[in-house]
């Protein structure tokens, strides 16, 4: 069997003052969240190891969690962020190549104005340039992102794409359209994997399995056992669920689906692969 890994988590410590995103519309995240917050909700949830993933615009961000990973047992690997439109980019990458535990990089294109950001030629040089290094590649979206986004990695078919968050569907108001004709567009492209991770939050306040059953069934039906990757997108989700939860509703409804060797690839097996990351 697999390690059970959760394959989205953050960790931050507020003073560090880039975390632009933050504000009193979430202000039950405004404290630090770090190693010893998750290592107690690991262990009650049979979760062994993480991917801590960025969560500001900053090389200082990516500094801050690879010095986390190199002290916490748990932490497997970190994506990190880079400037994907600096002249300076492939010498960063190389930089942070250097060290096995930077194992992906992810831009935060929801927060930006530009839509068709990852269209830019730059932008799709340098995502050239992390396809050749063997880097994994998250995208944080939106619905309205997804067309952008398929037509990028499919100009670079061999960098190695995550959807983060099922791509932020509509859940709240229970819309399954475009989103599920632009996801399905996504999963036909063989570079592209999905993680199961995010929906609580995109959900109402009191939300149920059966608000979320359509989207994690749709993405089931089109990535299929072999590219899809539980994740936690913890402590974000602690402003709908506590981790317990989370990783209960992914199971949940996704177990009726897949057997239990698929299961192991959806909670581990394929995080393992995917960020190639040691066993």
């Amino acid at each position: 069997m697999s390690e059970v890994i959760d394959s989205h988590q953050h960790f931050w410590r507020v003073a560090r003052g880039d975390y632009g995103w933050m504000g009193e519309h979430v202000a039950a995240l405004l404290r630090d969240f770090m190693p010893d917050d998750l290592a107690p909700l690991l262990r009650r949830a049979g979760i062994g190891r993480t991917i801590l993933v960025q969560a500001a615009p900053t090389e200082a961000e990516t500094d801050f969690m690879l010095d986390i990973a190199a002290r916490t047992g748990f932490v497997a690997g970190v994506v990190g962020w880079l400037d994907l439109e600096s002249d300076t980019f492939p010498d960063r990458l190389a930089h942070y190549r250097q060290n096995p535990l930077f194992v992906g990089l992810r831009p935060m294109l929801q927060d930006l104005d530009d839509d068709r950001f990852i269209l830019r030629p730059r932008i799709l040089d340098n995502l050239r340039r992390v396809a050749e290094s063997g880097l994994a590649f998250d995208i944080l979206a939106v619905p309205r992102h997804l067309p952008h986004v398929a037509e990028a990695v499919a100009r670079v078919p061999a960098l190695r794409a995550v959807i983060d968050h099922l791509g932020k569907p509509p859940v709240a108001a229970g819309d399954l359209d475009p989103w599920r004709a632009d996801i399905a567009a996504l999963a036909a492209l063989p570079n592209v994997v999905c993680k199961v991770s995010g929906l609580v939050t995109e959900a109402q306040a009191e939300w149920s399995l059966q608000d979320l059953a359509p989207y994690i069934d749709h993405v089931a039906d089109v990535f299929g056992e072999d590219r899809l990757m539980f994740g936690s997108d913890w402590p974000v989700a602690t402003l709908a669920a506590t981790y317990g939860e989370v990783a209960h509703a992914a199971r949940a409804l996704l177990g009726p689906r897949f057997g239990p060797d698929a299961m192991a690839k959806i909670f581990g097996g394929n995080a393992q692969r995917f960020y190639r990351v040691s066993r």
